[in-house]
């Protein structure tokens, strides 16, 4: 029986930046100025739930979230609040949100999902943040 190899969801890809690779997830950061927002994938083929998992991976994917929720929240000016969510409603591949949130920020205090249309990152300011977090999650405090 052959194996499936993991590969990352187009819309997964086009819709973020590049962070880094932890030991079990790619981070990514999603296109969207108006919600510092990371996606955490675990490189495990045909998961589609965190139940999927195996259960070694399921912890290291909590540690992860937490790592990515601490990296996000330290590299901000102002975080209120850490959403951390799956859904794969429109994108199957398992992937967790982890979502900076500011009190009046464009949802605020509905969802992300859903709310308003995404606005790209000012030129270079993406990329920089991507470059900060990766510092961040691969040399934690």
């Amino acid at each position: 029986m052959a194996t499936s190899v993991f590969k990352l969801d187009e819309r997964l890809e086009g819709d973020s930046l590049p962070v880094c690779e932890l030991p079990l997830c790619a981070v990514r950061l999603m296109r969207d100025a108006r919600f510092p927002w990371l996606l955490l994938v675990p490189r495990r083929a045909d998961a589609s739930e965190i139940i999927d998992l195996e259960e070694a991976d399921r912890e290291m994917l909590m540690r992860e979230i937490a790592l990515a929720s601490h990296a996000l929240r330290d590299s901000l000016e102002v975080c209120d609040k850490i959403n951390v969510g799956s859904l794969g409603n429109m994108v199957p591949q398992l992937h967790v949100h982890v979502i900076a949130r500011v009190v009046g920020d464009a949802a605020w205090p509905g969802p992300v999902w859903g709310s308003g249309v995404a606005e790209p990152w000012a030129r270079g300011k993406g990329e920089a943040l991507a470059r900060t977090l990766a510092a961040r999650l691969k040399s934690p405090a």
